[in-house]
């Protein structure tokens, strides 16, 4: 499970790329949220000792960094977990071109569906999350952002 998303696995965030199995063992093939996300290191452990309870001894991990992850990646059942979970769902991105910039859509609030929310801070208890309260329900709530 995503330490700081426990409600979704780290293969519903899709940043599990690939599996590679050879003689040498295990390989699971990882691409962060972003490069600098904090929980990667402990993603990667559970990651290794979650093969090890499987029977399998050579287990790693290895990071790449390209394609860049997107929220694109996150499947339709995880984004309803996430509302579920009280954290508003990220949009698709549409974004084609790292420089492509985006308006940002209306963010629907998680508790009551209104889309009469206003952006408190750009950054949540983490840097993928922003922190919104909804002006309907007057609930405040996080919003995993679109990447």
């Amino acid at each position: 499970m995503d330490p700081e998303v426990p409600v979704l696995s780290v293969i519903e965030l899709g940043i599990i790329r690939d599996v590679e199995i050879d003689a040498g063992g295990v390989t699971v093939v990882v691409t962060p949220t972003y490069s600098g996300c904090p929980a990667m290191k402990v993603i990667e452990d559970d990651i290794v000792s979650a093969l090890h309870a499987g029977g399998i001894a050579e287990a790693r991990v290895r990071t790449v960094f390209t394609p860049a992850w997107t929220t694109d990646w996150i499947p339709e059942s995880a984004r309803k977990k996430l509302i579920a979970y009280g954290i508003a769902a990220p949009g698709h991105s549409g974004v084609h071109s790292p420089v492509q910039l985006r308006r940002r859509e209306a963010v629907l609030c998680p508790f009551c569906g209104s889309a009469n929310t206003s952006l408190r801070s750009e950054f949540g208890s983490t840097a993928c999350k922003a922190l919104h309260y909804c002006n309907a329900c007057t609930q405040p709530f996080e919003e995993f952002k679109s990447i």
